[in-house]
C-alpha cells in the first residue's frame, strides 16, 4: 500500500478548497453584490452633495442661516466654563433629511430594476 506524501494531501486540499471558494462566489452572486456595494456607495455621494449643496442651502437662507441648514443653532446658555453651549439642530435636520432621500433613491432604483419581486 503505497502512502501518499503530505505535501500532496494538503496541495489537493487546498485545491477543493479554492474551487469550492470559486462555487461559493458563483452561487451566492458575490460580484453582482461587490457591484452594488460600490455603486450603491457612489450613489450615496452623490446624493448627499445634492442635498448639501443644492438643496440645503436656498433651505437655510429660507430659515435665516446663510451656512444652510447646518448653521441653524440654539444657544442654551453658557457653561460654568464660561463656553457657550449650542444645540445644533440644523446639522440634525440636515442629516435626517439626507438619510429620507437617499431612501427614497434606493426605493425608487429597486422598484426601477423590479428588484422587489420575489422569484
Amino acid at each position: 500500500m503505497a502512502k501518499k506524501s503530505i505535501a500532496k494531501v494538503g496541495a489537493s486540499k487546498l485545491k477543493g478548497g479554492a474551487s469550492g471558494f470559486m462555487d461559493f462566489i458563483k452561487e451566492q452572486n458575490v460580484v453582482g453584490l461587490a457591484v452594488g456595494l460600490v455603486l450603491g456607495t457612489a450613489a450615496g455621494g452623490l446624493v448627499n452633495s445634492l442635498i448639501n449643496n443644492i438643496i440645503m442651502p436656498p433651505l437655510g437662507f429660507l430659515l435665516g442661516s446663510a451656512e444652510g441648514l447646518k448653521g441653524l443653532t440654539a444657544n442654551l446658555g453658557t457653561t460654568p466654563s464660561g463656553e457657550v453651549a449650542l444645540l445644533s439642530y440644523g446639522t440634525f435636520i440636515n442629516d435626517l433629511i439626507n438619510f429620507l432621500v437617499l431612501a427614497l433613491v434606493i426605493y425608487l432604483v429597486v422598484k426601477a430594476l423590479k428588484l422587489d419581486i420575489k422569484k
